[in-house]
């Protein structure tokens, strides 16, 4: 999945034409002065690997109490 960066004041200007890119597959992010704050995505369908490393389980996790 491709991904693009779109400033909030952009994004707003040109919100259908950006949501029918996020519908055809693309990942928006939104950001604000250089920083990331939302990201856009289509309905339906979880992104594999988004977020990669922030879950994790003890090795001991399914140990007997």
């Amino acid at each position: 999945m491709q991904t693009e960066t779109v400033e909030l004041n952009e994004a707003a200007a040109h919100f259908k034409e950006l949501v029918q890119r996020v519908v055809s597959g693309l990942h928006v992010v939104l950001s604000e002065d250089q920083r990331p704050i939302a990201h856009l995505l289509p309905m339906g369908g979880r992104v594999a690997g988004l977020h990669s490393g922030a879950i994790w389980a003890s090795d001991d996790f399914d140990a007997p109490l």
